[in-house]
């Protein structure tokens, strides 16, 4: 597990959603908003994971729960928008990784681990836990930020 690795992969994500400019998504993807609270759900789902592999307890991982629009319009409504949850990100990012800086040999935990994100993440099996971060890091975080990269407006050409 390469928590510095971790922590450029989010640097990269919250310095494209700090620049803003975002547009409407295409017919049935996620806004810029709800790509930010699925990732900053997602970092407390990844969170609690972590702790648990830290203490010893046993743990299953699940990244189901964050991806359904309803709760992540209410995330977006509780932060009151992009600014609110470019700071709530960070801090849950933050976490995450101070977490991840701990896990030492803890990282060859295994836990039972779901990710389904399209068809480029598609995980369900027992993986040691620095896999699935190392998952998090080099294939869910890049493609989210391909996503915010997308979603930029243009400017239109005169």
């Amino acid at each position: 597990m390469d928590a510095a690795a971790l922590r450029r992969a989010y640097e990269a994500v919250l310095t494209e959603v700090d620049g803003g400019g975002f547009g409407p998504p295409p017919d049935g993807e996620l806004s810029a908003e709800q790509i930010v609270a699925h990732l900053a759900a997602n970092d407390e789902l990844m969170s609690e994971a972590t702790e648990a592999v830290l203490v010893g307890s046993p743990f299953a991982y699940y990244d189901l729960e964050t991806i359904h629009r309803p709760q992540l319009d209410a995330l977006v409504s509780e932060c009151g928008g992009l600014d609110g949850l470019s700071a709530l990100l960070r801090a849950t990012s933050q976490k995450l990784c101070a977490l991840a800086d701990r896990l030492g040999p803890a990282a060859e935990t295994p836990v039972d681990t779901v990710l389904r994100e399209g068809f480029d993440l598609d995980v369900d099996e027992s993986l040691p836990w620095g896999r699935a971060l190392d998952l998090h890091t080099r294939v869910h975080l890049p493609m989210h930020l391909a996503q915010l990269r997308a979603l930029r407006r243009q400017p239109h050409l005169a």
